[in-house]
C-alpha cells in the first residue's frame, strides 16, 4: 500500500511540474505575441526618405552583394555570432541597378559620387552588371566621380567607370589579382587517426582533397590556373579600356613594380597617379570643395547629396502592370535537401517556388537565377524535374548564371529551355563525390573496441567500425551511377553525345566563355539578356517580373529585430577573444567542417565545386 501510495504521489508531482511548465509556456507565448502586437501597432513602418531639390546620389554600399538577401533563423544568427561570424548588411545586386538606373533619369539626382571603402569583395560577374548601369548613367549625361581613401580591386574595378577617380594622398590602389587557395587537412586527419574514404567520379573534382591530400593536385591546379588566367585577363581589359591604358600595366613584373616604387620613394599613392589608375591626389576637405563646386553645398557644409540607402527606399518599380507575368526564381547559395530559408537552396523550397509559377496562370515564363556552388544531387534532382514540369505546362524556363552555376549548380539548369551565362561565370564541375569518415583507429589507440553481430554486411557500418571492402565498392558504384546520371542529362538536353559530355565533364570547372564554346551554355548575356530571350520564347509584347520568394513572417520578422543587436555583441565579444591574424583561419576552418556537416543528401552523393568557392580577390 505504501509502495501505491508513493507510486501516486510521483504521478502527481510529475502530473504538477507539467502543469507548471504548460502555464508558463502560455504566459510566455502570449507575452511575445502582446509584445509583438504592440510592435506592429505603434511601429510606423519606413517612410520614404524626403531627397534633396538637386543632389549626387552617393553609392556608399557597405558589407557584399548577393543575389537576394539571406534569411537565417534568429537562434541559428546567433549560433553564427558565437562561431565568429559578425552581423553582416547584404546588398541585393538587382537593387543596386535598380537604383542607378533610376538615378539616370531622375531630375532631382544630378551625378554619381562612387564612394565604396566599405564595400567588400565581390565576383567579376556582379561587378560587370553594375558597372554596365553606371555606364548608363554616364550616357544620360550626367557626371560619375570616383573617391575613396584607398581602393581594393572590387572597389577600383567600379571606380574605373567614373569619369575621374580621386584619392587620398596617402592611399594606395591595390590589385592583388585572382586566386584559389584552401586549407588542407591530410596530416591532421592521419594524426589524429582518422579514416577517410573517398568515393568520386571525375579527374578534376577536387571537393574532396582537403581531406586527403597536402596540397592541390595537379590535375586542379591546370585547370583552376585556366580560369582564374581568364577571369583576370577580363578584369584588366575592362580596366585598362576605362584608364586608357595598356592591360599589361596592371600586372607589373615585380622587379619593374619595386624599380619604380624606389624611384617615387617608396610613395604609393603617387605611383598610382604615374602609372595612371588614379586623376588626382587631394585630401578630404579639398575634395568636399570640389564636389560642392559640382553638385552644390548643403547646410552642412558638404556637398548635396543623398546615400544610396535613403534613395533605395524612394526606388518604385517603373514596370507597368501586365497580366503577363515573367517569375523570377532565385537559387543562391549551397544545395540542400529539404526545406531551406534563403541564402540556401533548399530543393523542396525551391522545387515549391517552381511549383507556384506553374500553377499561376498569369506567369507564362520562368527565370531561374543561379549563383550556387551545388551541393546534394538528391536536392539538384528535385529542382531540376519541376524545370521540366514547368516546361512540360507550356512555360519557357530560362536559366541566368551569375557568378557562379558549377556542379549541382549546373545540374538544375541543364534541362532549361536557354541557358545564358556571363563571359566570366564560373560554370561546369560536373562531376560527384561522397566521402565518409571512421574513427576507428583512433578509438582503437585509446583501448576501444567495436564488436558485434548484424543481419547484415550494412548492420555495422559506421563511423566507429572499419569500412569494408566491398561496402566501400558498393558506395563507389552508387557515385559512378549518378555520374553517369549527370552526364546523361547533359547529353541529352546539349545535344551531345555520352563521350562527349564526358570528356567535357570530369569535375573541369569552366568559364562562361568556355561553357559557349563548349556547348553548355546557348548565349552569353546578362540578366537584362535572360529577360527578354524569356519574353521572346514566350511570345510577350508586354509584361512584368514577379519574384518569387517567400517573405519571412510576423514573427520571424520580430525575432529578427530582437536578435540582431545581441548577435553583434556575440559575434564581438567572441572575435575580441581571438588575435586579429588568427581569425581568417578561425572563420576557414569553421566553414570547411561545417560544409560537410550541412550537406544532408539521403544517399550521400554531392555535386559541388569547392575552388569556386574559394576564389581570393
Amino acid at each position: 500500500m505504501k509502495v501505491i501510495f508513493k507510486g501516486i504521489g510521483k504521478l502527481f508531482r510529475a502530473l504538477w511540474r507539467l502543469l507548471s511548465f504548460t502555464r508558463q509556456l502560455i504566459l510566455n507565448l502570449l507575452f511575445l505575441a502582446v509584445i509583438g502586437m504592440l510592435f506592429f501597432a505603434f511601429y510606423p513602418g519606413e517612410e520614404k526618405p524626403a531627397l534633396p531639390e538637386k543632389a549626387a546620389l552617393v553609392l556608399d554600399l557597405a558589407g557584399p552583394i548577393v543575389e537576394h538577401r539571406a534569411h537565417s533563423s534568429p537562434i541559428d544568427e546567433l549560433a553564427g555570432s558565437a562561431l565568429g561570424q559578425p552581423p553582416v548588411q547584404e546588398n541585393v545586386l538587382f537593387d543596386i541597378v535598380d537604383s542607378i538606373r533610376a538615378a539616370s533619369t531622375d531630375n532631382q539626382i544630378t551625378g554619381l559620387v562612387l564612394n565604396l571603402q566599405d564595400m567588400a569583395e565581390t565576383n567579376l560577374t556582379k561587378l560587370r552588371y553594375i558597372a554596365k548601369a553606371i555606364q548608363e548613367f554616364k550616357q544620360a549625361g550626367k557626371p560619375v566621380y570616383a573617391v575613396g581613401d584607398s581602393y581594393k580591386q572590387s572597389q577600383y574595378y567600379l571606380s574605373s567607370y567614373a569619369d575621374k577617380v580621386f584619392m587620398s594622398p596617402d592611399g594606395t590602389v591595390l590589385l592583388t589579382g585572382y586566386g584559389s587557395y584552401s586549407l588542407y587537412y591530410k596530416s591532421l586527419l592521419e594524426k589524429l587517426d582518422v579514416t577517410t574514404h573517398v568515393f568520386r567520379v571525375g579527374t578534376y573534382k577536387s571537393f574532396v582533397e582537403p581531406y586527403t591530400r597536402d596540397s592541390m593536385s595537379d590535375e586542379a591546379r591546370e585547370a583552376n590556373t585556366a580560369w582564374l588566367n581568364q577571369l583576370w585577363e577580363a578584369y584588366t581589359q575592362d580596366v585598362a579600356n576605362n584608364r586608357n591604358l595598356e592591360p599589361g600595366i596592371l600586372t607589373p613584373e615585380l622587379d619593374s613594380l619595386i624599380a619604380r616604387l624606389e624611384a617615387v620613394g617608396g610613395d604609393f599613392a603617387k605611383l598610382s597617379l604615374e602609372m595612371g589608375l588614379v586623376d588626382e591626389l587631394v585630401n578630404r576637405p579639398v575634395l568636399n570643395q570640389k564636389l560642392i563646386e559640382q553638385f552644390g553645398k548643403d547646410d552642412d557644409d558638404n556637398f548635396n547629396q543623398v546615400s544610396y540607402y535613403d534613395y533605395l527606399a524612394t526606388v518604385d518599380s517603373r514596370e507597368l502592370p501586365s497580366k503577363n507575368k515573367v517569375a523570377v526564381v532565385v537559387a543562391s547559395g549551397a544545395i540542400v535537401d529539404g526545406q531551406q530559408h534563403q541564402g540556401t537552396v533548399g530543393g523542396d523550397s525551391t522545387a515549391a517556388l517552381l511549383r507556384e509559377a506553374r500553377l499561376d496562370d498569369e506567369i507564362k515564363a520562368v527565370i531561374l537565377r543561379v549563383d550556387s556552388p551545388g551541393g546534394s544531387a538528391f536536392a539538384s534532382e528535385v529542382i531540376r524535374s519541376e524545370v521540366d514540369a514547368l516546361k512540360l505546362a507550356g512555360k519557357p524556363v530560362v536559366v541566368s548564371m551569375s557568378s557562379l552555376a558549377a556542379s549541382g549548380g549546373y545540374w538544375i539548369s541543364s534541362s532549361a529551355s536557354k541557358i545564358l551565362a556571363q563571359p566570366t561565370t564560373i560554370t561546369g564541375s560536373i562531376g560527384i563525390f561522397a566521402i565518409l569518415t571512421t574513427f576507428e583507429d583512433g578509438l582503437k589507440n585509446m583501448g576501444i573496441y567495436s564488436d558485434g553481430v548484424g543481419t547484415t554486411p550494412f548492420s555495422g557500418v559506421g563511423i566507429t567500425r572499419e569500412l569494408p571492402e566491398e561496402v566501400a565498392k558498393i558506395f563507389q558504384l552508387g557515385i559512378e551511377h549518378g555520374y553517369q546520371r549527370f552526364i546523361g542529362l547533359v547529353s541529352k538536353y546539349r545535344d551531345m553525345s555520352l563521350a562527349e559530355a564526358d570528356h567535357i565533364a570530369q569535375g573541369r570547372v569552366w568559364t562562361g566563355q568556355d561553357a559557349l564554346n563548349l556547348g553548355l551554355v546557348d548565349q552569353l548575356g546578362d540578366f537584362d539578356d535572360a529577360v527578354l530571350t524569356a519574353a521572346e520564347l514566350a511570345e510577350l509584347d508586354s509584361y512584368e517580373l514577379r519574384w518569387m520568394e517567400e517573405p519571412l513572417s510576423p514573427a520571424e520578422q520580430l525575432l529578427k529585430e530582437f536578435t540582431s543587436e545581441a548577435q553583434a555583441l556575440i559575434a564581438q565579444a567572441v572575435l575580441g577573444q581571438l588575435p586579429a591574424a588568427l581569425q581568417p583561419v578561425t572563420r576557414q576552418v569553421t566553414a570547411d567542417f561545417t560544409a560537410l556537416n550541412n550537406f544532408n543528401d539521403p544517399k550521400g552523393h554531392y555535386a559541388f565545386c569547392l575552388n569556386c568557392t574559394t576564389i581570393q580577390e
